[in-house]
């Protein structure tokens, strides 16, 4: 018999469940600087008679998300380890009583789901919810046949008003967290080092004989071994001037909004939760002016940030640049949380559409989590920012959200807005799009689009911007548009508008033929930047490749030309560098650059002091770059999607493509969470011989693939087993339908390399 893991409370897919320790924080109304201790536990940003203790001894999660939803979805993982399994026979139970759901009564719904392998996109069809009510769940399934156990009951709690469809989400959470070493600086003041930065507040326990005042200073970074009281660009730092009270009291530091925040607030920048309170990104603290001991206990950092597992991924390999720039990606995935959804820095705190994108797939890949990506996306549908392309990845935000999740509902719910940020209304006969002095940019469009009416729209290619000469009508948003078009078919189609899809697949082919007829020099097999001029750039190149509209005798030339001009572009753009160089072969190239130690590298943001990812590569730049940008973490995704190889082929993961692209690395594994379970991969990259490991959890089948470095003989067992047959196919050797479980492939050549 096996066990389930339910993913969600009756909500929407991946909702996970909060570990009782992390506890929302009070209203900022009842925070002053002189505190008390409390043992309450607060939820949903209100104040419980549960104590911490009881919270911890409870059955039910203290963090619980409600759920908007009449007509909510189920999604459970199969912890069946057995190979080639798949779920055949489910049976789910709702009721508004655990001790009656315990004896098997329910009394909401009991639904029982024959010959049917679905585990993720159950829709509740019982007796109606009410609003404001907790209701309890459990389920059953059958694996090949074969009768499993009940999995654990859970609930889950509906909010006071419901909807056809709306998106659940978690409140914030604080993360109680100490320092990792204490010491006196010479001249005797104190500094404390919480081993990497996180968006927090401070709570310090001091001891005074007398009334005294001291300065309290914290900030992201040092100079000199000393705290940086004027950092260059946004990298923060705040002084603090604390009375001490006469004895042992516990202090709150309070953090006013920095004003590069408030100006913007509203109606761009997000503000904090008022349950939660300011909040600053800081590593260190110095005190001057307390001579008293002070020990690790007395010094508490509450780290905000969304509910986060911070085990649900592990990834190692042989090469220790790349782990240390994976650890800074995956930490920035949650430290970057902290306002409720994806902004794009403390320098702004405004979201924006390309750093949700990228925040989305990051997120994707190190947490099994697709609330606060989904969230963050329906915000920025109605409030669009400025740059053209960034308004047309909307449209790839919600592919990638369906893809993982396999649940349409949001893009159902948003189509027609959707369908406006295809930016259709601005093609012309030839299928392209310009908004340089289009007179079609005018309020109706900005309406259509939810731009605000003071808003320019304006093509941005990257930021900052890099080597790219700007025409009236450029190739970046074009083929953004055309991937939108593409899109936008995929889930019309989904949602069964036959008549939309086709038109799209027309519309996007129509597009696709013109940027390869205006954009294309086939004398030079590349891609310029804009009709009307000769120039080439990595992003006339790379964009094209990612977005599969490069016929395929051209891709060669074409990666060519993009390992020879390395890293050049931002950390934005890096995305998609690193994509374009992954999906045409050139492993090893994309290995460098995720490697480098040159100022263009995630090394270098270690290299500088920074522990979450950063804006730009360097301050060299980026003159106001800050250090807390989640746009900056792509190995984050890239690493687990391209070198490890993870990724959906079917929405909801249903199938995988596993196809890792090791280059030089000698060994790696990862386990990655999916919306299915983990999928695990490792691989052992030997002279003349490769061998894959690969674990799928039960309802997904894969596609693997095992990189060919010689174009001789080999052999290929599974299981130990010989696969005679298997032919060479783009220089790898696949291996379809492969089942649940774990296999072992090995691939050996003739010749060693």
């Amino acid at each position: 018999m096996t066990r389930l893991l339910l993913l969600a409370r009756a909500c929407l897919l991946g909702l996970m469940c909060a570990p009782a320790a992390l506890t929302a924080a009070p209203p900022t109304g009842l925070m002053t600087d002189l505190i008390e201790h409390t043992d309450r536990v607060w939820i949903n940003g209100y104040p419980t008679q549960m104590t911490l203790e009881e919270a911890a001894r409870s059955i039910e999660p203290v963090q619980m998300a409600l759920i908007y939803n009449r007509r909510p979805m189920f999604s459970w993982v199969l912890n069946d380890v057995r190979p080639d399994v798949k779920q055949t026979f489910a049976q789910i139970q709702v009721g508004t009583s655990r001790e009656q759901l315990s004896r098997y009564r329910s009394d909401m719904w009991n639904a029982r789901f024959e010959n049917n392998d679905n585990s993720t996109t159950v829709i509740y069809d019982g007796e109606p919810l009410k609003p404001n009510t907790v209701y309890y769940w459990k389920v059953r399934t059958d694996n090949n046949n074969a009768q499993q156990d009940w999995s654990e009951i859970r609930a889950f709690r509906t909010a006071d008003t419901l909807y056809d469809y709306k998106t659940a989400y978690y409140p914030q959470v604080k993360s109680d967290e100490r320092p990792v070493s204490v010491g006196r600086l010479p001249g005797g003041d104190l500094a404390v080092d919480f081993g990497r930065a996180s968006f927090g507040q401070l709570v310090l326990t001091l001891d005074a004989q007398q009334a005294d005042t001291i300065i309290v200073r914290i900030g992201e970074a040092l100079r000199d071994g000393r705290l940086d009281r004027k950092p260059d660009g946004t990298i923060r730092y705040r002084e603090h001037k604390l009375a001490l009270l006469p004895g042992r009291h516990t202090y709150r530091i309070k953090i006013m909004p920095d004003t590069r925040n408030t100006r913007n607030t509203p109606p761009l920048a997000v503000p904090m939760p008022e349950y939660v309170g300011e909040v600053l990104p800081f590593r260190y603290l110095e005190i001057e002016g307390y001579k008293h001991d002070i020990a690790p206990a007395d010094i508490e950092r509450q780290t905000v940030h969304y509910p986060f597992n911070d085990f649900a991924v592990h990834f190692t390999s042989s090469d220790t640049v790349l782990n240390r720039v994976w650890e800074l990606c995956r930490y920035s995935v949650k430290a970057t949380s902290f306002a409720g959804i994806y902004v794009d820095g403390d320098r702004e705190r405004i979201p924006y559409e390309a750093d949700a994108l990228l925040n989305q797939l990051c997120h994707y890949s190190v947490d099994r989590e697709f609330t606060l990506a989904r969230r963050s996306h329906e915000y920025l549908l109605n409030h669009a920012t400025w740059p053209t392309e960034w308004i047309l990845q909307s449209v790839l935000i919600a592919w990638y959200d369906y893809l993982y999740t396999g649940d349409i509902r949001s893009a159902e719910a948003n189509y027609s807005l959707l369908k406006n940020k295809t930016l259709s209304a601005l093609e012309e006969e030839d299928g392209l799009i310009v908004v340089l002095n289009n007179p079609k940019v005018d309020s109706a469009l900005r309406d259509s689009i939810r731009l605000p009416q003071n808003q320019k729209l304006d093509d941005i290619v990257d930021w900052p911007r890099g080597e790219f000469t700007f025409m009236p009508k450029n190739i970046s948003p074009n083929v953004f548009h055309y991937a939108s078009l593409e899109l936008m078919g995929k889930l019309a189609g989904a949602m069964g508008k036959k008549a939309d899809s086709a038109a799209y697949a027309s519309q996007a082919a129509r597009t696709a033929a013109s940027i390869n007829k205006y954009f294309f020099d086939k004398k030079s097999g590349l891609y310029r930047d804009g009709i009307g001029t000769d120039h080439v750039s990595v992003y006339s190149n790379m964009f094209p490749i990612v977005f599969s509209l490069v016929p395929p005798q051209y891709q060669p030339r074409i990666a060519d030309y993009l390992v020879s001009r390395g890293m050049d572009c931002s950390v934005y753009a890096a995305q998609f560098l690193l994509d374009a160089l992954y999906d045409t072969g050139k492993a090893d190239a994309a290995f460098k650059l995720l490697t480098a130690t040159d100022l263009r590298s995630w090394y270098n943001m270690i290299r500088a002091g920074s522990t979450i990812t950063m804006e730009a590569w360097d301050i060299l730049f980026k003159y106001n770059q800050d250090w807390n940008h989640i746009w900056g973490a792509v190995p984050a995704n890239v690493i687990p999607r391209k070198l490890m190889g993870i990724e959906p082929v079917e929405p909801g993961f249903r199938r995988a493509r596993i196809k890792p692209q090791p280059g030089p690395l000698r060994t790696a594994s990862i386990t990655m969470p999916t919306i299915r379970g983990d999928v695990g991969v490792s691989f052992d990259n030997a002279p003349g011989r490769f061998v894959l490991e690969v674990a799928m959890p039960v309802n997904m089948v894969g596609d693997v693939y095992l990189p060919l470095y010689s174009q001789g003989r080999f052999t290929l067992t599974m299981d130990g087993k010989s696969l005679p047959g298997v032919k060479a196919e783009n220089g790898f050797v696949k291996v379809p339908d492969v089942g649940s479980g774990k296999h072992v492939f090995e691939l050996t050549f003739a010749a060693a390399r």
